[in-house]
């Protein structure tokens, strides 16, 4: 099968946007460095618009040149990217400065014989576990939903079997000056020493990816100096130290289906770190069956080489107690990911106990998000009630 290649469109509501396709950047770059002038112009931009090149020039030198960032992220750079690994839609969007709209495993059907990332092992697995699946859920819970849901069901969990360098696709948009700021983070990860399979095949992706937007006119030495040293967020160095108050940090072990998940709360910070010895997420729904969990352990653990997205990985999250109570109002709901709901129900229960114990003054309100689901919170109001008790109490299997 021929190498899935990576591919990117600059799409139409990305501004200084070429008939040919390509990025007008030295046009954005002179407008950019206009903006930077309100600071300190009296007139603003009705005078910083007419202004003389040669002062725009200088006030480039003065911003671009030594880091000063901020006016040129008003580009937005808005992009189509297909044939991507998963694993580097995950590096992406750990960035958390962006918006994206990604390909649903839940909603569509990964196809193995059009993605060259997918061994035919991992294509007859996921074939397999479906029709497993379907009947599992089904049985259990076939009063609840219906067969288009259970086909959906079915795929999300399929898919722990496959390799998180799976291709998807989705459209990006992120300001021009983060694009060039995360791929000198590509290079910096480029030239780590000790690198194993893992890393050689995702260094293969940023090259592709680096090479995508060289050709569009993207990429600008000054825009991808990296003084400060930073690094993609997405890769811990250690484990955080676990504090519950204002603000919080945890350590828990999740799959890269749960992180990649977990990326859509860009107001928390996210790293992962890999396990010493590996393992994997059993669905719960197979739990009631020994020998469904041994067959299930047996054939994941046969792909092992190629990182499937159930592989459980060592997952750091830091954040504010406000913006964890706003995941949970994502989270704890019968629509959401089984993983990740269980994990936000665990991480809430555990904050609720460390402010009890230190009679923190937020004991008392976190108290009120952990009596179920969303829909029991006082201030949030469901749109669409469930009907489905065992989502509500949070004890479903799937």
């Amino acid at each position: 099968m021929e190498q899935n290649k990576i591919k990117v469109e600059l799409l139409p509501h990305t501004p200084f946007l070429k008939y040919n396709g390509k990025f007008d950047k030295e046009a954005a770059i002179e407008y950019s460095a206009k903006l930077a002038g309100e600071c300190y112009e009296p007139e603003g931009w009705s005078k910083l618009r007419l202004e003389a090149d040669n002062k725009t020039e200088k006030r480039i030198k003065q911003t671009l040149d030594p880091e000063h960032a901020t006016p040129y992220e008003h580009i937005g750079i808005g992009f189509e990217i297909v044939n991507l690994p998963k694993i580097l839609a995950m590096v992406l969007n750990n960035e958390r400065q962006c918006s994206t709209s990604e390909k649903s495993a839940r909603y569509t059907r990964i196809d193995p014989t059009v993605d060259s990332n997918i061994s035919t092992k991992e294509g007859e697995l996921y074939e397999k576990w479906i029709n497993i699946f379907k009947l599992k859920i089904k049985s259990q819970y076939g009063n609840i939903h219906n067969d288009s849901k259970v086909e959906k069901l079915a795929q999300e969990n399929a898919r722990y079997l496959v390799s998180v360098f799976a291709s998807t696709k989705m459209i990006h948009t992120v300001p021009w000056i983060q694009v060039n700021r995360i791929i000198s983070f590509m290079q910096k990860y480029m030239m780590k020493e000790n690198k194993n399979e893992f890393d050689e095949r995702l260094i293969e992706s940023f090259k592709q990816f680096i090479s995508c937007f060289e050709e569009l006119n993207v990429v600008d030495e000054r825009a991808m100096s990296n003084r400060k040293d930073r690094s993609l967020s997405l890769f811990a160095d250690k484990t955080v130290e676990e504090r519950f108050g204002t603000a919080y940090s945890t350590n828990y072990k999740g799959s890269f289906a749960q992180l990649a998940q977990a990326h859509r709360h860009r107001t928390l910070e996210y790293g992962m770190q890999f396990l010493e010895e590996k393992e994997y997420y059993v669905p719960p729904i197979l739990k009631d069956e020994t020998a469904l969990v041994d067959e299930w352990l047996n054939d994941i653990t046969s792909v092992g080489y190629a990182n499937p997205q159930g592989e459980l990985v060592s997952i750091n999250e830091c954040g504010t107690y406000d913006k964890f109570i706003l995941k949970t109002k994502e989270r704890l709901c019968s629509a959401a990911q089984q993983e990740i709901m269980v994990q936000t129900r665990e991480t809430l229960l555990k904050y609720k106990k460390a402010l009890e114990e230190s009679n923190h003054p937020l004991a008392k309100d976190i108290a009120l998000y952990s009596r179920g689901a969303r829909c029991t919170f006082p201030d949030y109001e469901c749109a669409n009630d469930c009907k489905f008790a065992e989502g509500k109490t949070l004890v479903r299997k799937i």
